[in-house]
C-alpha cells in the first residue's frame, strides 16, 4: 500500500509506503486541542517507509514524550510523533484518500463527548436549492487537491 497526503494549503506533503498501522480515533484532551475537534483519527507508519515530499512541518512539543507536526502556513494538524518510536503517526484526515483507512479502535474514551452517540440521529441539513455558492467556493478555492502536484500553488493564483 502507498498513501500520500498533506496539509490544506499544499505547503507540506508526505508519502507513506506499506501498511498504516493501528488506525484509531483518539478522544484524549490533547488530541482534541491539537485537532480543534472532538477527536483525532491517527495511524502509524514506519519511519523507514515515510517521506516528506514537499516542505517541512512546524512542531509543537505537547508533552515531554510527544511532539505534534502541523503546517506552519495553514495550521493543518499532520503528525503525532514520539521521536523514540520506530513509527510516526499521521492524521488520517490529511490523507488524500482518507476513506481508504478505516479506524479499528478508539482510545481515551473517558474524554469522548458524552453526546457523541447521538450524532447519527441528528437532523441533516438539506442541500442548497442551487449550487451557485458551492461553485463560487470551488472556483476560488486555495485548498490543495487530493493528489500530488509538481508545484503549488498554481501560477494563476499567485
Amino acid at each position: 500500500m502507498s498513501a500520500a497526503g498533506g496539509c490544506q494549503c499544499g505547503a507540506v506533503r508526505y508519502r507513506a509506503e506499506g501498511e498504516i498501522g493501528y488506525p484509531h480515533v483518539c478522544h484524549c484532551r490533547m488530541c482534541q486541542k491539537a485537532a480543534g475537534n472532538y477527536f483525532m483519527p491517527l495511524g502509524g507508519v514506519m519511519r523507514k517507509d515515510f517521506t516528506l515530499t514537499r516542505g517541512a512541518p512546524s512542531w509543537f512539543q505537547s508533552s515531554h514524550l510527544v511532539r505534534r507536526g502541523f503546517c506552519g502556513q495553514c495550521g493543518t494538524p499532520l503528525f503525532y510523533d514520539a521521536p523514540e518510536a520506530p513509527f510516526i503517526n499521521i492524521t488520517l484526515g490529511s490523507l488524500d484518500d482518507p476513506a481508504a483507512v478505516q479506524p479499528v479502535m478508539q482510545s481515551n474514551l473517558e474524554n469522548r463527548m458524552p453526546w457523541s452517540h447521538l450524532l447519527p440521529d441528528l437532523p441533516v441539513e438539506p442541500p442548497p436549492e442551487d449550487d451557485s455558492r458551492e461553485q463560487g467556493i470551488a472556483r476560488s478555492a486555495c485548498q490543495h487537491p487530493d493528489h500530488d502536484t509538481e508545484t503549488w500553488p498554481p501560477e494563476t493564483s499567485r
